[in-house]
């Protein structure tokens, strides 16, 4: 069917609205007086009978073809349980206005078709029923109650789309995560048998000369940076999965940065590293997943920081029982833009894109393992006057 006019049948005043837009459908066809009655009234009678069982109806007008004649036709779709019986005068009423008229019933819906054949005279063809069905299309309401009944349904489309677009954007969501995962897995098995084969040739005994064992330590570096990339991808999956597991225990704070501290000496040899402790406190964490976020954000101060420059460790108790961690460095700093969207994943600040490698997943992950340690975690920062990154976590 070519559909001319539609309207939900939910209460009376969609009565009004059926009988007059199916006098206007008839009319602008050019039937007679007595068959544009005809017609409306037997769509009016079906439609009442639909509203008195439900109000999730739904009324349709257009034009069939039947070889080369057309038929007016009205259908009218409501719940598949609901059942006429004697009392329903309407239904058996409209059986004798209109030739045409079937009840379907399918495992979804039920459905009343009424049709009426058009005379050949008409002369109806493709672009008379386009330009019919246009001029209902952006005719204006004939009350205020359709104009409303239109808003509704516009606003409806609108939210239907809405969450289509959410539930598509969940399942790539879901897909991503699941080849992050897998893809993640595939690439560290290999990569950890090369990096073994790496440490194995640097181990070796017999004279190596300097430029092998130069190339040896750049792919052993490589490794490591590609090893840490895969560890982050398989923390992201986790993360979005709700797997990210944690062995939390008692440990002391300040030893435990201490110890954090040391090791960066080493990987960072050329900035200068200062600690500034309030009293010694437990709090009880992961120490493989806090060294990550130690290891992230002291990498990072070093990373966007030239050399021999200062990084800052502190610590500082809280008034409401937590202990506040600052990394404070000496370099580049952010933007405001930058310092509201540092947390989020895979962001990555425009001016940093081509002078420095990654991927934006570092500190997402970091403010997830604080937040899962029932801290939180801000960053404050001015450009070319350096960062200083805070996180805290409650006491033990």
């Amino acid at each position: 069917m070519i559909n001319i006019v539609a309207i939900s049948l939910e209460n009376e005043m969609d009565l009004v609205l059926a009988h007059k837009r199916s006098m206007k459908v008839a009319e602008r066809l050019g039937l007679t007086v007595a068959t544009q009655t005809t017609f409306a009234t037997a769509v009016s009678e079906i439609a009442r009978t639909v509203i008195e069982h439900t109000d999730d109806g739904l009324l349709d007008i257009g034009l069939v073809q039947n070889k080369t004649r057309y038929s007016l036709m009205a259908t009218v779709s409501f719940d598949k349980e609901i059942r006429f019986t004697n009392a329903d005068a309407g239904f058996y009423y409209a059986q004798k206005l209109v030739p045409g008229f079937e009840l379907t019933e399918t495992e979804f819906q039920n459905t009343i078709i009424m049709q009426i054949g058009l005379p050949r005279s008409l002369k109806l063809d493709p672009p008379k029923i386009a330009a019919l069905k246009k001029s209902f299309d952006e005719e204006a309401p004939l009350n205020a109650y359709e104009e409303i009944k239109k808003r509704n349904a516009s606003l409806n489309r609108i939210a239907s789309a809405q969450e289509e677009e959410l539930r598509q954007n969940r399942l790539i969501d879901e897909k991503k995560t699941e080849f992050i995962s897998i893809a993640s897995h595939e690439i560290k098995t290999p990569m950890t048998v090369l990096k073994a084969y790496t440490q194995m040739a640097k181990a070796i005994n017999e004279p190596v000369s300097d430029k092998l064992r130069s190339l040896l330590d750049k792919i052993d570096l490589q490794s490591n940076k590609l090893l840490t990339l895969v560890q982050q991808l398989l923390d992201i999956s986790k993360i979005e999965n709700g797997n990210l597991q944690y062995n939390v225990q008692v440990v002391s704070l300040n030893d435990f940065l201490s110890g954090q501290v040391a090791i960066m000496r080493h990987i960072l040899p050329y900035h200068e590293f200062n600690t500034v402790f309030d009293e010694n406190v437990n709090v009880l964490i992961d120490e493989l997943r806090m060294e990550q976020v130690m290891a992230n954000l002291l990498g990072n101060a070093g990373k966007y920081s030239e050399k021999n420059t200062g990084i800052t460790v502190g610590t500082s108790l809280t008034e409401n029982g937590m202990i506040m961690i600052s990394i404070s460095d000496q370099g580049r700093g952010m933007s405001p833009e930058t310092t509201a969207s540092v947390f989020e994943k895979f962001y990555r600040a425009r001016d940093v894109v081509k002078s420095h490698t990654g991927l934006g997943m570092g500190l997402y992950i970091t403010s997830k393992i604080v937040t899962d340690h029932q801290g939180k975690i801000w960053v404050e920062s001015k450009e070319g006057s350096g960062s200083t990154f805070y996180f805290t976590l409650p006491l033990a």
